[in-house]
């Protein structure tokens, strides 16, 4: 998976595509994918790199939308465990059974509605349930949560949904997308749109690496940039209307004594009306999130003093060992991009259903939605592509399409785990060179080994591809990250020719960015 013999596929003279993707997160991902098993040739563009954006900022849940069965949206929640259940069946190197409790201080909200509640989440899950709810005791309750607030508890309910790591679930895909016959490139910034009679017909776009620029041409161009969506759009139509509003959600990351053993906490009511997730995740906690309206969307979105205060006092009313400021390891921000009505002005009320639709000229754009339905919300896309573009009929395979480095069974006390069956092609390269098995710091277990894999085989550009997204360092321990930063830039420098003012520009940068995600 090189990112400069990908790059041939479009210096070749006269190249035409049958679908243009723009946009490297979930959903174009999910696009691209469908389209290329289809047999369509595909391309997909990122501007920085895969899921660089929204799609690595998620709760780390493969979730049917608890709090969506409470809004009455049944049809989004059985779409949503349908699409639970086969993502866990095509990456299970990746997406795990996860237990929930929801803590009970309330006899009659508690097992009435939620006890209740899921078990129409267990039917509606069918046979691709994960396992069945049920109520627990007191002693139950504190048993598997030992650090939950004693005081006024009565019990809980135990519930279970997926739980998963984003960023590399969308390297996976980017890797399975390539193994499908089609190209993914990320640095790839798609600049404008080509018209010919007023129909779209391919995009303008620059190789950030490079500078180079290419004209594109494709049959259907497909806008899948989440909350960048109304930029492409007025690259269509300078007049078009604002559909994206910019929702912010917050996650501070705990060390593991926050929520000893495995199971995860859902809060059932905060403040602004949402719940809550406390959830293991690789060896740390990721609580969070938050809801809060933003009017202009970035790629590095940061969160705001209020959203983290919310997320601390809110933990602290359910964790008998209080988490403070200096607890934090890691505090990082995602967008969300939802398409409202013009009469709402409350993010939270908003349908996460994704959003579909073609204008005049023939752009198709996809929008909204959420990491457990990319599969379907791809599907649904190349099907009205393949209309726009009067492309031949093919059917759908995803359904059942094993992901890249699909492995049943991993074992994850070993950290490599989340290579699927790749992570012996990485072993190999450290029995190899002893020193490339040597930890890049004390407090966290990425080997210098993965740095190589990632450059060789997982398109890694930079020290931040590596420590966001590659590896999960900076979401993990931003301080550690900056540990690792200066061994990183050497590695990727001496793989990709770098200069030594390379290696010091991209350990500069990762300082002033790792920054960003450490509480002062």
């Amino acid at each position: 998976m090189k990112r400069e013999l990908l790059l041939e596929q479009i210096e070749k003279d006269n190249t035409y595509w049958d679908i243009v993707v723009i946009g490297g997160g979930a959903t174009g991902l999910g696009t691209a994918l469908e389209s290329a098993t289809r047999g369509y040739k595909t391309l997909l563009l990122e501007q920085h790199d895969f899921s660089k954006g929204t799609s690595s900022r998620s709760t780390k849940l493969v979730h049917g939308g608890v709090r969506y069965l409470q809004q009455g949206n049944i049809s989004l929640v059985l779409e949503a465990l349908h699409e639970r259940g086969l993502l866990k069946q095509n990456a299970p190197h990746l997406v795990f059974n996860q237990s929930f409790i929801v803590p009970i201080y309330d006899w009659w909200s508690g097992p009435f509605f939620y006890g209740i509640g899921l078990k129409m989440y267990d039917l509606l899950a069918g046979k691709l349930g994960l396992g069945p709810s049920q109520n627990l005791s007191r002693e139950e309750t504190i048993k598997l949560i030992p650090n939950v607030e004693p005081s006024g508890l009565r019990g809980g309910v135990i519930y279970y949904d997926g739980q998963f790591d984003d960023s590399r679930l969308a390297i996976n895909l980017a890797q399975t997308i390539i193994d499908a016959g089609g190209t993914p490139l990320n640095y790839f910034e798609v600049k404008n749109l080509i018209k010919k009679n007023d129909l779209v017909c391919g995009v303008a776009a620059i190789d950030k690496e490079t500078g180079d620029e290419y004209n594109i041409h494709s049959r259907a161009v497909i806008n899948a940039t989440g909350v960048f969506t109304d930029n492409i759009l007025r690259m269509d139509n300078p007049d078009a209307e604002k559909i994206i509003a910019v929702s912010q959600g917050v996650h501070i990351v705990l060390d593991k004594c926050f929520l000893p053993g495995d199971t995860a906490i859902m809060v059932p009511h905060t403040d602004d009306g949402r719940v809550l997730f406390a959830v293991p995740w690789h060896n740390k906690v990721v609580v969070g999130t938050t809801d809060t309206e933003i009017q202009e969307a970035t790629l590095e979105p940061r969160a705001l003093e209020e959203e983290i205060d919310f997320i601390l006092s809110h933990a602290k009313r359910y964790m008998m060992k209080d988490p403070a400021r200096s607890d934090v390891k890691s505090v990082f921000a995602g967008l969300r991009p939802l398409v409202r009505p013009t009469d709402s002005k409350n993010t939270a009320a908003i349908s996460r259903d994704h959003y579909l639709t073609v204008s005049e000229s023939g752009l198709i754009t996809i929008t909204g939605g959420k990491w457990t339905t990319y599969r379907k919300m791809g599907e649904d896309t190349i099907n009205k592509a393949a209309d726009v573009a009067s492309l031949d009929n093919r059917e759908c395979i995803t359904k059942s399409l094993r992901i890249h480095g699909w492995l049943k069974n991993v074992d994850k006390n070993d950290h490599l785990y989340i290579y699927g069956s790749e992570n012996i092609a990485i072993k190999k390269l450290a029995e190899n060179d002893a020193r490339l098995s040597e930890k890049m710091c004390d407090s966290l277990p990425y080997i210098k080994a993965e740095v190589i894999w990632h450059v060789r085989n997982e398109m890694a550009r930079t020290v931040e591809d590596v420590l966001a997204r590659r590896t999960r360092a900076l979401f993990l321990d931003a301080k550690a990250s900056l540990e690792m930063a200066p061994i990183v830039a050497r590695i990727i420098a001496q793989e990709l020719n770098k200069s030594l003012e390379w290696e010091k520009e991209q350990v500069d940068q990762y300082t002033v960015l790792a920054n960003e995600y450490l509480l002062n």
